[in-house]
């Protein structure tokens, strides 16, 4: 297990296509492995490949929940429902948050570590999160889709 370095925008890697995962190997195990570790370690709920500086369909998501630790290697959102709306953050952009509107309730298939098929379905937090890191796999930001970009303090309060 290592920490990554996050890469941090404007890093052009940010903003391109990941590509798709052909064959899973232990250096991809070992991605997953690292990547979960990275965002434990930097507090997060979520981390997509890309923003480890490998542009591979890969994400890893805890929101505490009792799904524990999500790795997904290729996901895709299969269907979305409601709607929801409120603040982001990224590892990837420090000092800012924004006002996103994202769907309530995703579902969500890939394949876990193994090569085996999986589906997850959530909601409030854990939607968000699956939304936010799939993006990240497609070169996009949740400043590309906020409504309201704005800076915040240290203590992640809004800056007024």
């Amino acid at each position: 297990m290592a920490l990554r370095i996050i890469v941090q925008e404007p890093d052009e890697v940010l903003h391109q296509v990941a590509k798709e995962v052909k064959k899973i190997t232990p250096n991809v195990q070992k991605l997953l492995t690292d990547m979960a570790e990275t965002m434990y370690d930097a507090e997060g709920v979520g981390l997509a490949a890309p923003q480890v500086g490998i542009l591979k369909r890969a994400i890893v998501i805890n929101v505490g929940d009792e799904h524990g630790l999500i790795e997904l290697i290729n996901p895709e959102i299969v269907s979305k429902e409601g709607e929801q709306f409120g603040p982001e953050g990224c590892l990837s952009i420090q000092g800012l948050r924004g006002d996103v509107r994202r769907a309530q309730t995703v579902t969500v298939k890939g394949l876990d570590r193994n090569g085996k098929e999986v589906t997850y379905t959530g909601s409030d937090l854990l939607a968000r999160a699956f939304q936010h890191e799939i993006d990240h796999l497609n070169g996009v930001l949740y400043t590309d889709v906020a409504e309201r970009v704005y800076e915040i303090t240290p203590e992640g309060e809004e800056k007024v």
